[in-house]
């Protein structure tokens, strides 16, 4: 029986990662032709198709999916035995690989990841962006980054900031026109700028005060799946918005921005750098864990 080599498990997960034969090729330096072949040799071996294939996309098939959860979590304690032995623990190199929701990366870059560059210059960092919450050991992330409410349980969580909140905005312009709501009821005169969750449907806008938890669905003008048009959006005084004020944090200093039902935006749990508790930690991800740890970020 053929033995399946580690370059095609490694093939199979970064065209799962990418959705795409040549954007895996340029992730591990190989040619599209060789990572076509390298899928096709697998499938032919398991005698399962991994992958559906089409002129424009590139999709898991349900037996694929199945296949990648397997041996993701296999290939990452392999690779990392394999750095751990290598570099030595105090020797960090190799790939960082961290999943983080839209937004946090450049909130992250100045405080946190441009010391850490600075500190390991072996360590390249590799920052995926998304909304969508995700298994980070399966799709091959050292560790990801998301508010503390949405941590698995089962991961060790690292507090990198402290309490935030949501914020009701709209510049002064838009509200000396439309009127100032008093109550979340008023919301419903107004025209809101939406934000398009991963899922395809709109985020309700939750606000709460004391025992009374209310969900906002409101007149859309505008959605986007993106913060920072959003903001724009709303800066351009096409409409009210409710986002976070780690986002905002300059506009509401200046008053470019004025906050409203402030009482009904409470406060909640920040971001948390999270991993899984049952693996090795590379020195990679250790050393960012410290770094987070020594900037004690959460405080400031």
């Amino acid at each position: 029986m053929h033995k399946t080599g580690m370059i095609e498990l490694e093939v199979v997960l970064a065209v799962a990662r990418r959705n795409s034969f040549r954007g895996a090729a340029q992730e591990l330096g190989m040619s599209t032709t060789a990572v076509s072949s390298a899928v096709a040799g697998l499938e032919a071996r398991l005698k399962v198709r991994l992958f559906n294939r089409s002129t424009r996309s590139v999709a898991l098939t349900d037996a694929g999916q199945r296949y990648v959860e397997r041996i993701a979590p296999a290939l990452a304690e392999i690779k990392s035995a394999g750095e751990e032995i290598g570099a030595g623990p105090d020797q960090p190199s190799g790939t960082l690989r961290i999943n983080v929701p839209y937004g946090a990366a450049n909130l992250l870059l100045v405080p946190l990841f441009d010391q850490y560059a600075r500190r390991y210059p072996e360590v390249s960092i590799d920052i995926v962006s998304e909304s969508r919450l995700i298994d980070v050991v399966a799709e091959g992330f050292d560790a990801g980054i998301r508010l503390a409410e949405f941590v698995p349980q089962d991961m060790i969580a690292v507090p990198i900031s402290g309490d935030t909140r949501m914020r009701v905005v709209a510049t002064p312009e838009y509200l000396e026109r439309h009127g100032t709501p008093e109550h979340p009821r008023d919301l419903l005169n107004h025209k809101s700028i939406g934000m398009r969750m991963a899922h395809g449907g709109l985020y309700h806008w939750e606000l709460e005060h004391g025992e009374q938890k209310l969900q906002m669905d409101l007149p859309v003008r505008f959605a986007f799946n993106e913060l920072l048009a959003i903001k724009q959006a709303v800066q351009l005084g096409l409409g009210i918005g409710f986002i976070c004020e780690w986002f905002i944090q300059d506009e509401l200093k200046t008053g470019a921005l004025v906050p409203v039902l402030t009482q009904w935006c409470p406060p909640f749990g920040g971001l948390r750098l999270y991993y899984s508790g049952h693996r090795f930690v590379p020195a990679r991800l250790r050393a960012l864990i410290d770094l987070v740890h020594e900037l004690r970020l959460a405080e400031s």
